[in-house]
This record gives structure tokens, C-alpha cells and sequence, in this order.
């Protein structure tokens, strides 16, 4: 083909030459072409949506069938940004093509379709110049879109801006003070944390790690620098840490956002403040502790905009959502959701609440904090340092005839017996509870002191969580599971045959990680006649265990394993928040 022309020179049409190279049969052609006579679309676009070629095989194909040069899009810092907006972002859409750069006073535009002679001309129109054509990858194409005209590292490169700033004027201070160190004292104090510098930083931190989706920042002081760090999916990643000159000051503004005595550095402190962004505000929750080299502080972001509570959203299979909502409808008894921190159980129960509540019910709750506000239900904040705790506070709301109640968190025997006490007078207690999976809570609560017959008679529902990080959907491709990781997932070779297993390879879009997102796996015990017997009869975990497996309710290994088979996450993850149980004794 002469370059930017569209005119093939080649005496075999694609399809049979595709069947030449032996990239496709002569029966997938068939199928493909009879495809394409129902649904239309061009051959390379059915050849990859009937799952024949992959973008990149198809990519590659068009670039040696055509004599076009072909180039890969992953890292979008090969890109020029600046000559990519040159187009607008509803072209690049439309058409799916993307500017790249310029070679020779021309243009270089990427493209996944070749043969559309409309989009080439309408960009050519549109920057008033000549154009040289490449080939991409749809999907690269559409991720590099993405990251040019929405960059979520646009904050990221402001920060570094800003800390290379303050690094050439700590630079030039020091030789102008022959390399004289500054005062920690005066870089805490309180006029230092309000200088612009020290604002913008701040500012641009919280900003980045909301577009991120962290939930967590942490700002840890090492004995000669700090590290600053975001929570994403559950898994730590690095931020830019603040210039040295910074540090003291970045700590104090946060201090003093948080209404927290910056004075004192000796104590652990717990504050909070509100940012608005786009469209909604947003809690940050703060908690410093004093280390060997300074004060360490750790923001927890609490975006309401960024959480769907809804029972159809929390990812529970038809029929367990069905048993959920049964067990919620009931008037009495107690629903425990157990689990790590950080694996979604305060999400579970907010979407329950969520769902429970109706003008004709007294909900009230005790939190602490109270992470996300909702409308129509009381919500308690407890406060130690006053004695209004978990024990006092339900003491209260049982004199304020109330329907429904959630406890935050179950922490010790007095609230436990508070909550039983509130069940078996005729109230429904939603909680949360720290153990490994739902057999393991039965015999916890024992062990605080709990008459088992207390707890066959409240308890109507158990419920282990954890969170997978998802696969991202545009670097998403097939690989192969070991015999190793088959056996760990307790799944034959010839189960795993039929199955198609995927890993995420990395791009820009999930800043090279392969995941965006998270999903829940659960364990479902609810507690029918049966198991009500064997708790009262001391009946062992493995022995409980093993009666909810004969009843059909899987463990969080195959819960893992079902999203597995869907394509939802990996191997690894499954294996990484899970473990191998014992039900044979």
C-alpha cells in the first residue's frame, strides 16, 4: 500500500490471506463472513468480536497485509500530548484514532481501522495538514484516549513540579547559607504550614489520591526522608513525597486542617476535615501516632460519591442476595459480618441499612466514626474520652424504642451481651466482627464468655467477607493456571480444561499494576435448626464447617474461585486473601 492512500497491492483479498499465513481457517472465515452478512462490520472487526484474532494479532495482520507501519500505545509518555489535542476528543472517539506525534512536517495518526478514508479526511480537514497513518490497537487507541484527554497523573505531574521547585530552592538557600541546615522548629511551625508551597502540596496530594481511588494515604517518616504512600485496591503504592524543606510544615497543615494541637508530638491524635471536589464533598479522616523519627499520619477518605449502597451492587450470587434480604426481613436476631479491616463488611451493612430503611422504622446506629452519613437513619459518633462508648451508648438507644440497630463493631463481651439482649427483646442487630471466616466467630464469642445457647437462639446469619482486586478490562488477556496453583484452588486439570483463565498485563489505565477495582467474596452461614443444635452442643468449628458445606454453602476459596471461572480476578489474588480448609475431621 502507498503510505496514507488506502490502495492495497496485493493480488489476495484479506480474508485468504489471512487463511496464507494460517492466522485463521477457511471454516472461521466462513463462519466470520457469514457474520458479517447479519451484523455487518467490517472483517477485521468481526474476525476479533467472534474471539478468531486477538487486537494485537488483527493489529499486526492489517500492518504486513497493507505494508503500514504498526506501533504499540502502552506507554502513553511516547505520546505528545500537546499535538494529540490538536484533535478533538470527540473525533479521536468517533473515528478511534489518535495523534501521536509529528515525523517530517506531517502528522502521525494512529488508527484501528485503516480503510476508513472519512476519518482520515476529516483530521486532515481539521488540522489543515497532511497526515502519516499507522496502525494501533483498538483497545490501546481508546486507553490512550483516555489517558490524554482525562490523565488521572495530571495532579502527579504538578507534585513533582512543585517538590523539583522547592528542590532548587533548598539548592540555592543552601549555598547562599554556605550549607547551613534549617531549623526544625521553624519548618513546624504554624506560619510555615500556611505558606502557598506547603498548601498547594496538600492540596494536590488529597486531589490525586481521590482521582485515584485511594483509600488510604499514608505520610511515614524515615530517618532521613519521607515516604508518602496511597492505598489503592487494597495494595500501598508510592506518591511523591514532599521536597525536605517541606516535610515538618506538610505534616503541621494537615495537623491544623484536622483541628489537632500541633503542639503536641509526643501523644497519638485522631481528627477529621471535609474537602469539597467535583460534584460532592468528601470526609478525610486523620490519625497521627508519634515514631522513632517523627510524627506518622494516615488519612482515610471517605468518598459517599464513589459507594453505591445497594444490595444489587455488593456482587452476592441470585440466590444467597435472595437468602440475604430473607434473613434482613426478619424482626429479631443478630447479623454479623466478619472479616479483616478493609475487607468491605462496613459497605455490607451500610447497603443493608440502606435497604431496611422505611419511614415506619426507628433505625439507629453506633459507629465509631460514623464513616458515611445516611438520610433517614440516627447515627451515633462515639466518643471514649467522655465515656460514651459502644456499652452506654446501645444502654441508651434501647430506651428510645428502637426497630433496628447496627453496632459499628463488636469489641468486647458487654456489647455483645447488649446486643443479645436487644435481640431477644425484638429488635434486629446488624455488626461486624473481626475473624477469620463464620465458623471461626461462633467460637470467638464463646471464648469472650458467651452462653453458647445465647447464641443459637440470636445469632440468624454469619457472614465472612474479603475483597479481590478486578482484572483490568484493557490490558485484560488468557493465560494458562500450573498444576501448582490448580491444586491450591482445588481444581483438577480436567475441571479447569473447559475454563478460561485471565491476568491483567498492565497499562497506563491501571498504572501498570493489571487490576482496577475490587470485588467481594463471601461466606454464607445462616443459621437454621440444625446448626442451632450444634452450637448449643459445643460442636467444633471443622464440624460446623463441614454440616454448611453438605447444606451447599461454599467457603470463601470457592466463592474466590467462582469469580475466577467469570473472569472477574486471578489466580493470585484468589490464593492471596483465602486459605485451604480442612472439612474431612
Amino acid at each position: 500500500m502507498k503510505e496514507g492512500t488506502g490502495r492495497v497491492e496485493t493480488s489476495l483479498r484479506f480474508g485468504d490471506w489471512l487463511i496464507s499465513k494460517g492466522l485463521i481457517s477457511l471454516s472461521q472465515l466462513s463462519e466470520a463472513l457469514n457474520d458479517q452478512k447479519v451484523n455487518g462490520g467490517r472483517l477485521g472487526e468481526v474476525l476479533r468480536r467472534m474471539s478468531f484474532l486477538t487486537d494485537e494479532q488483527m493489529t499486526q495482520a492489517l500492518s504486513e497485509y497493507l505494508h503500514i507501519d504498526s506501533v504499540r500505545l502502552d506507554d502513553v509518555s511516547k505520546v505528545d500530548v500537546q499535538v494529540a489535542r490538536l484533535v478533538p476528543e470527540r473525533i479521536a472517539k468517533r473515528f478511534c484514532m489518535v495523534a501521536i506525534g509529528e515525523e517530517d512536517s506531517r502528522v502521525v495518526v494512529a488508527a484501528a481501522d485503516p480503510y476508513d478514508v472519512v476519518a482520515m479526511d476529516t483530521v486532515r480537514l481539521k488540522l489543515k495538514r497532511e497526515i502519516k497513518l499507522v496502525i494501533a490497537s483498538d483497545r490501546e487507541i481508546r486507553q490512550a484516549i483516555e489517558a490524554i484527554y482525562h490523565g488521572l497523573d495530571m495532579e502527579e505531574r504538578r507534585l513533582r513540579d512543585l517538590v523539583s521547585v522547592e528542590v532548587d530552592q533548598d539548592q540555592e538557600q543552601a549555598e547562599t547559607h554556605g550549607g547551613e541546615e534549617f531549623s526544625v522548629a521553624d519548618l513546624s511551625s504554624e506560619a510555615a504550614a500556611s505558606k502557598a508551597p506547603v498548601i498547594q502540596f496538600v492540596e494536590l496530594l488529597l486531589s490525586q489520591a481521590i482521582k485515584s481511588r485511594a483509600s488510604d494515604i499514608h505520610i511515614e517518616p524515615q530517618e532521613n526522608a519521607m515516604m508518602v504512600r496511597m492505598r489503592i485496591d487494597g495494595v500501598l503504592t508510592n506518591m511523591v513525597p514532599p521536597a525536605r524543606k517541606m516535610q515538618a510544615a506538610v505534616v503541621t497543615r494537615i495537623k491544623i486542617l484536622s483541628r489537632m494541637n500541633i503542639a503536641e508530638r509526643r501523644l497519638p491524635q485522631d481528627g477529621r476535615f471535609k474537602i469539597k471536589t467535583t460534584g460532592a464533598d468528601v470526609d478525610i479522616r486523620v490519625s497521627v501516632i508519634p515514631t522513632i523519627y517523627g510524627e506518622k499520619i494516615v488519612m482515610r477518605i471517605l468518598d459517599s460519591s464513589s459507594v453505591d449502597h445497594s444490595l444489587e451492587e455488593l456482587g452476592l450470587e441470585p440466590e444467597l442476595s435472595r437468602q440475604f434480604k430473607t434473613v434482613l426481613s426478619q424482626p429479631h436476631g443478630i447479623v454479623v459480618v466478619t472479616g479483616p479491616t478493609g475487607s468491605g463488611k462496613s459497605t455490607t451493612l451500610y447497603s443493608a441499612l440502606n435497604y431496611l430503611r422505611d419511614p415506619r422504622k426507628n433505625i439507629t446506629t453506633v459507629e465509631d466514626p460514623v464513616e458515611y452519613r445516611l438520610g433517614g437513619i440516627n447515627q451515633i459518633q462515639v466518643r471514649p474520652e467522655i465515656d460514651l462508648d459502644f456499652a452506654s451508648c446501645l444502654r441508651a438507644i434501647l430506651r428510645q424504642d428502637p426497630d433496628i440497630i447496627f453496632i459499628g463493631e463488636i469489641r468486647d463481651k458487654e456489647t455483645v451481651e447488649i446486643a443479645i439482649k436487644a435481640s431477644l427483646t425484638g429488635h434486629l442487630v446488624l455488626s461486624t466482627f473481626h475473624t477469620n471466616d463464620a465458623p471461626s466467630a461462633i467460637s470467638r464469642l464463646a471464648y469472650m464468655g458467651i452462653e453458647r445457647y445465647l447464641l443459637a437462639s440470636t445469632l440468624n446469619l454469619v457472614m465472612a467477607q474479603r475483597l479481590v482486586r478486578r482484572i483490568c478490562e484493557r490490558c485484560k488477556e488468557e493465560t494458562e493456571l500450573s498444576d501448582e496453583l490448580l491444586g491450591r484452588l482445588k481444581l483438577s486439570r480436567e475441571a479447569a480444561a473447559g475454563l478460561t483463565f485471565y491476568k491483567g498485563v498492565g497499562c497506563s489505565y491501571c498504572n501498570g499494576v493489571g487490576y482496577s477495582g475490587r470485588a467481594p467474596i463471601f461466606e454464607f452461614m445462616p443459621l437454621d435448626h440444625e446448626l442451632r443444635e450444634m452450637v448449643v452442643e459445643g460442636a467444633s468449628e471443622s464440624q460446623v464447617r463441614r454440616a454448611m458445606r453438605e447444606k451447599g454453602y461454599t467457603g470463601l476459596l470457592e466463592s474466590g474461585v467462582s469469580r475466577l471461572k467469570a473472569g472477574v480476578t486471578s489466580a493470585e489474588e484468589v490464593l492471596g486473601v483465602t486459605f485451604t480448609e480442612d472439612v474431612s475431621t
